[in-house]
C-alpha cells in the first residue's frame, strides 16, 4: 500500500476517469484530507453515483447540525452531571442568553429572495437586519442602524471595496504606461458587502416564489424608487466563495488576528 501520508493535499490534484464507486473514493479523498479533486464524468444528473457528490462533501443534512446544536445549547454551555443510575440530568450553572433563534427550512434549491419571503411570518412589524452568512467583517453596526434610521428607505446596504487581486495600469495608445496600481483596493469600485438593514415593506417587493432573487428584481425596483441606500464601509471585510479564501480566513483565525472576531 502507498504512503499518501507524505504526499502534499495543498499541492496535489486527484483525477477520477470513471463513473465507479464515486461515493468511496470521495470517501478516501475526505479521510486523507485532498482537497482539489477532478471527476471526468458524462452520467447524466441523478444517474449512476452521482449524487454522492452532495452527499459526501456534505456529511450529514447541515441541518441536523444545527437543529442538534440549538436543542442541547443549554447542554454545550454549562457543566453537568450525568447520573446513569436514575438518568438524571444536573446542570451546575445557570449560562443562558437573552435570544430567541428560529431555524426555517426554505429549502435547498430556493434563491435569496424566496428564503427571505419564507422568514416574514418569524419577523414582526419592525426593522430587521439580514446577512447571507459568508461574509465577515469589523462592520459597527451600530452606526449601519443609525444611518439606516436617518435617511427612512426601506433597505440599506451595506457597500464594501474588496482587495483587488491583480494590478492594474493605464496606458496610452502607444503603449506607454502613465500610471500602475498594485492590487488596488475595490479596483475603484464599491460592492454588495452582504449585511442589510430592512423595513418590514420589503416583503412586497419579493415575489412569492423558490426563483425570486433578492439582488435583481426586488432590489432593482427599490433603487428605482429612491427606497435603496449604501453605506460604505472602509474596514475590513472578506467573503468565503473559494478554497483560496478558506484558507486565507482560516491562516487569519488561527494567527489570531481575525479583525471579525469579537471573543
Amino acid at each position: 500500500d502507498y504512503n499518501w501520508k507524505n504526499i502534499n493535499k495543498e499541492k496535489t490534484l486527484i483525477f477520477f476517469d470513471d463513473h465507479i464507486s464515486f461515493y468511496d473514493r470521495l470517501e478516501f479523498s475526505k479521510e486523507n484530507k485532498f482537497r482539489h479533486l477532478i471527476f471526468d464524468d458524462n452520467y447524466p444528473v441523478n444517474i449512476g453515483d452521482c449524487y454522492s457528490f452532495k452527499k459526501i462533501l456534505a456529511g450529514k443534512d447541515q441541518r441536523y447540525y444545527l437543529y442538534e446544536y440549538f436543542n442541547n445549547y443549554f447542554l454545550y454551555k454549562n457543566n453537568v452531571t450525568f447520573n446513569l443510575r436514575n438518568n438524571e440530568l444536573i446542570y451546575h450553572e445557570n449560562n443562558n442568553e437573552p435570544w430567541k433563534v428560529t431555524l426555517v427550512d426554505t429549502g435547498k434549491e430556493t434563491m435569496t429572495g424566496g428564503r427571505i419571503k419564507q422568514a416574514k411570518p418569524y419577523i414582526d412589524n419592525a426593522t430587521f437586519m439580514l446577512t447571507y452568512g459568508d461574509g465577515v467583517s469589523d462592520l459597527n453596526i451600530k452606526n449601519l442602524l443609525n444611518f439606516h434610521k436617518k435617511h427612512k428607505k426601506i433597505l440599506t446596504m451595506t457597500s464594501v471595496q474588496p482587495d483587488g487581486r491583480f494590478g492594474t495600469f493605464e496606458s496610452n495608445k502607444n503603449g506607454k504606461v502613465t500610471n500602475f496600481l498594485e492590487k488596488p483596493k475595490g479596483e475603484g469600485s464599491w460592492v454588495n458587502g452582504g449585511f442589510f438593514v430592512c423595513e418590514p415593506e420589503i416583503f412586497k417587493y419579493i415575489e412569492n416564489n423558490s426563483t425570486s432573487i433578492f439582488e435583481r428584481r426586488p432590489m432593482e425596483n427599490l433603487a428605482k424608487k429612491n427606497q435603496l441606500y449604501s453605506f460604505r464601509h472602509n474596514g475590513f471585510w472578506k467573503c468565503m466563495d473559494t478554497l483560496r479564501d478558506k484558507n486565507e480566513l482560516d491562516k487569519m483565525w488561527n494567527s489570531k488576528k481575525a479583525k471579525w472576531r469579537r471573543i
